[in-house]
């Protein structure tokens, strides 16, 4: 043969050879507990699945196997499955993705294993799912379902019916009928976002121009500190501050676009300061009267139509809580409230379309005024029965309904709602100790903070079916004087003042149950 046809004949052959795949890959060993056809595999009592396939494997089937997972991709080095059975085994968990890798698999069996629940994601990608059987488990059609809840609204593939094994409450009944869950299957938290190295006895917060501040009384550093929503560094840091002696109110009050500080102090009188835009910071404003104010311990601002008004309660035995009104160039005092008797706290709200306005008193039962729009003053109304020695009053509302939580240093706290013409008890709060307890929601989730001198300070969380408060988080925090509610950002915080303390800031973060 000419040698260039010999070459010819050897580059055909070297060709050939290479145009027949199967001489280049493993030869195929059916596992010891499996029996193996061209198309399909049977395995029983197996602790692991055949890594090494043939090129059609269209079906397999694992039965009483020993592995207990599922984990993601496990199936795709055989993407031709059609059918996977996994009836029988010890499964307890099946991950996220764990049939990815197989775009043509028509039937799923995952019968009598013992799955509780799966992975959020355990059934993405199957685009062909036409059946899928879960018979068999003992599924708890708690939170952790709810994603399998939804996915069965979804999927076009036929399911069997998921029988719920637990909790108790849903026990024999169908997952796949099932609109909603008992449980929301969202939660809640507070956790710690900042401290402020300062003790302090209220917070207030306003916002302007697009951004948060908070004023901060602290009376143990003279002064009434100014934070500012910093949107880079994501925290809340100084901004201004406003000096002074023994301070233990900073209230802020917007009017006509200026922003003014009421800031209340135990000597020296009480003051208010006005910001200044070019200066970017807080300048005294005007004195208020010293002879009116004895010994401040919380202050209301408040507006009536177009009138902005403030109430400083004064708890000296020789106090005169006064309410001050503001004429367009300052506050002045406009008239004397409930004369003697130590006022701890004062609340405005509006109590069937009219304003009222309840002081708290150490000496006395809480009173209750209306404003007359004839006089144009506060008339004493009445007063809240039974609850003396009330040291904060604080009001809410939960779907339109009123109430009132009314903070006990000894005794029992009270929450109280409104009825045909009078509140009434629906609760009472053990609180030794407690000088706050404060209202908030964040949410749509009702909560109180109760403050104690003497142990942990608790939250509470509203039960919608018990129409009560229950007992929901414990925080530390030292002699807690106040909880103030601030959001920005779309992320909301509590800050909790702290008599003998660090000032702590608690962000309000949720919970999905469902992961």
């Amino acid at each position: 043969m000419p040698p260039a046809l010999r070459i010819w004949a050897l580059l055909c052959v070297s060709l050939c050879s290479l145009c027949q795949p199967a001489l280049l890959k493993k030869a195929f060993r059916c596992p010891s507990t499996c029996s193996c056809s061209k198309e399909s595999i049977i395995c029983v009592g197996s602790s692991n699945i055949p890594r090494i396939s043939p090129n059609e494997i269209t079906s397999l089937s694992i039965v009483n196997g020993t592995f207990s997972e599922v984990r993601e991709a496990m199936f795709a080095h055989m993407p031709t499955l059609q059918l996977l059975l996994l009836n029988s085994n010890s499964l307890t968990t099946v991950r996220d993705d764990a049939f990815s890798g197989l775009p043509h698999l028509e039937y799923l069996f995952i019968e009598s294993n013992k799955l509780e629940t799966t992975s959020k994601y355990a059934f993405r990608g199957l685009r062909d799912l036409t059946h899928l059987d879960l018979r068999g488990n003992a599924f708890e059609c708690d939170c952790r379902a709810k994603w399998l809840m939804m996915w069965l609204k979804s999927t076009n593939a036929t399911v069997s019916d998921v029988v719920c094994a637990g909790p108790d409450d849903m026990k024999g009944k169908r997952l796949n009928d099932m609109n909603s869950l008992h449980n929301e299957c969202i939660s809640t938290d507070f956790v710690l976002h900042q401290s402020v190295a300062s003790e302090s006895l209220s917070v207030d917060t306003f916002s302007f121009k697009n951004d948060v501040y908070v004023t901060i009384a602290a009376p143990n550093s003279d002064s009434c500190m100014v934070l500012q929503w910093d949107h880079i560094e994501m925290n809340f840091r100084t901004y201004d501050n406003i000096t002074g002696q023994s301070i233990v109110g900073c209230k802020s009050v917007i009017i006509q676009e200026e922003v003014y500080v009421i800031v209340a102090q135990l000597f020296g009188g009480s003051h208010i300061y006005k910001f200044d835009d070019d200066q970017s910071r807080f300048n005294k404003f005007q004195d208020t009267e010293v002879s009116k104010i004895s010994k401040p311990n919380d202050i209301e601002a408040f507006q009536i139509g177009t009138d902005w008004f403030f109430v400083i309660a004064d708890s000296s035995k020789a106090g005169l809580s006064t309410l001050y009104k503001w004429n367009d160039n300052g506050f002045y005092s406009y008239q004397s409230l409930h004369e003697w008797f130590r006022d701890t706290d004062a609340e405005f709200l509006n109590l069937d379309g009219k304003a009222h306005l309840i002081l708290a008193s150490r000496s006395q039962v809480p009173v209750i005024y209306q404003w007359s729009r004839s006089n144009q003053k506060f008339i004493l109304q009445g007063d809240i029965p039974n609850m003396e020695d009330v040291v904060a009053v604080k009001h809410f509302r939960i779907k339109e309904e009123l109430y009132l939580s009314m903070t006990r240093y000894i005794g029992d706290s009270k929450v109280l709602k409104w009825g045909p013409k009078q509140f009434s008890e629906i609760q009472a709060v053990p609180s030794r100790g407690s000088m706050i307890l404060q209202p908030f929601t964040f949410k749509d989730r009702y909560y109180l903070a109760l403050g104690s001198d003497y142990t942990f300070s608790q939250i509470y969380l509203w039960d919608d079916e018990k129409k009560i408060f229950d007992r929901f988080k414990e925080v530390y925090i030292q002699a807690p004087r106040s909880f103030t509610v601030v959001s920005t950002d779309r992320r909301d915080f509590i800050f909790s003042s702290s008599f003998k303390g660090n000032t702590q800031i608690f962000e309000h973060i949720i919970i999905d149950l469902t992961l």
